[in-house]
């Protein structure tokens, strides 16, 4: 039985929500986190997960526990957010303004992690998901979960521009016709029913770049 891939967005942080890149700073959900975050165990009771993997940030174990998927949770290091370097805690309004050309996908961060190495990490994580049998869930964050749906389907990590990813939402990986030749992107970007009904919130969680 071929992988089935549940990639998972931490909830709401107060750096996501004003468009602070959010490395390694462990921050908590807020309240409307952590409401979000409540709201995926509904959508993911339903399945049964043969694994459930976490980042070891707090807003990624906080989201898997309040999604009822605490007690199953194993903590995976790949997971963890693009390493942010000297943009740590920045906006990328802030950040343009002094670079007006940078872009994440194709300059990395300088001082943190380069697009060679985040997409060496993505390939290892892929690499051992493929092993895997069932259902997998994986609670994770925003820039690093686009580049893991890009290299899941074999496009270079420079695609992840093109793949939002909101707080709480849920994505899925899997198989064309379950055949291993043939990876493909099932669902992407799948968001709790606030967001429909929340564009303003949205436009501000989405990918973690909040509008000036």
């Amino acid at each position: 039985m071929l992988p089935r891939i549940y990639l998972i967005r931490h909830g709401e942080t107060e750096w996501s929500l004003s468009g602070r890149h959010t490395g390694h700073t462990d921050i908590p959900l807020t309240a409307q986190g952590e409401a979000s975050a409540r709201e995926l165990g509904p959508r993911l009771a339903p399945l049964t997960f043969a694994r459930v993997l976490t980042s070891p940030r707090r807003r990624a174990r906080q989201t898997c526990e309040l999604a009822g998927m605490g007690s199953a949770a194993e903590t995976e290091p790949d997971l963890a957010e693009w390493d942010y370097g000297e943009f740590e805690g920045r906006r990328s309004v802030d950040i343009l303004t002094a670079q007006p050309t940078w872009n994440i996908f194709h300059d990395g961060c300088p001082g943190g992690e380069t697009t060679t190495q985040i997409s060496a990490r993505a390939d290892r994580l892929v690499a051992r998901l493929r092993t895997m049998n069932g259902n997998i869930a994986l609670f994770s964050h925003g820039h690093f979960g686009r580049v893991l749906g890009a290299r899941w389907i074999g496009l270079p990590i420079s695609a992840g521009q093109h793949l939002l990813l909101s707080t709480a939402s849920i994505s899925v990986l899997g198989y064309e016709h379950d055949r291993s030749a043939t990876p493909a992107i099932v669902c992407w970007n799948s968001t709790p029913a606030e967001f429909l009904t929340r564009p303003d919130r949205l436009a501000a969680t989405a990918s973690g770049h909040a509008r000036p």
